[in-house]
């Protein structure tokens, strides 16, 4: 008996690299993209096979067109799609007073457009009971002083996908959202000490979120437990913020 397919975009690094693993152990096979992290993608494709389990990695650019007209005809597709996990992301640190329309339109021709490009070239080979994760941002709600254009596109996501899962209930789908806090990936890596000091210490857990967190959740939200959650937006911050 073949094992379900799951499609995991940004899976080279950070939250996407920890939930192809996990989703891999969960007993899919996982089909997982990347942009520009070529080698990180393939060595997390050959940590699942060397566990005996299949994944492939490919390079999709979320905000070419062309490149995720591919990812629809590729054979993988042919199989089935049971999970499709939207990770993808770009983030660029410009004061809010600074945005120009240009990284606006950059930002969200990744973050959000390039999500729902992917969605429309996979749905046709979506299973009739998909789980659908979109992650989205604590930010998506909350605003940022240093990440306006990135907090724009994940509010973008989060409506985008509770209107989704609306539409696509009736058909067995399901929905949600994970809007992590502070994690431990590439976001942080330029934090000083004293920087990483502080925002532990607005975290009442007091610890920064590690991939492997996330992607604990993701497995739930796709998990038989979570079969009447749809449409939800779940913070996963360590009670850093609660909406």
């Amino acid at each position: 008996m073949s094992r379900p397919v799951a499609l995991l975009t940004g899976g080279g690094r950070g939250i996407g690299a920890a939930t192809a693993k996990r989703l891999a152990a969960d007993g899919y096979d996982v089909l997982l993209t990347y942009n520009t992290s070529s080698k990180p993608a393939e060595m997390v494709v050959d940590e699942i096979r060397e566990r005996g389990d299949d994944a492939l990695a490919i390079k999709v650019d979320c905000a070419n067109t062309g490149e995720v007209g591919l990812l629809g005809i590729h054979p993988w597709m042919a199989r089935g799609i049971d999970v499709l996990v939207l990770n993808h992301g770009a983030y660029e640190r410009i004061p809010a007073q600074d945005l120009t329309i240009e990284s606006l339109r950059r930002t969200m021709a990744v973050n959000f457009e390039g999500a729902v490009a992917v969605w429309k070239a996979v749905q046709p080979h979506l299973t009739q009971a998909a789980r659908i994760v979109v992650v989205g941002s604590q930010l998506g709600t909350r605003g940022s002083p240093h990440g306006a254009d990135y907090s724009a596109s994940k509010a973008a996501l989060s409506t985008w996908a509770r209107s989704l899962a609306q539409a696509v209930g009736p058909e067995g789908k399901r929905v949600n959202v994970l809007a992590p806090g502070y994690v431990d990936t590439d976001i942080l890596a330029g934090d000083s000490q004293e920087k990483r000091a502080q925002r532990e210490s607005e975290v009442p857990l007091k610890r920064i979120g590690s991939p492997e967190d996330m992607a604990n959740t993701i497995s739930f939200l796709i998990g038989p437990d979570s079969n009447y959650i749809t449409g939800a937006v779940l913070h996963v911050n360590g009670g850093l913020y609660l909406p």
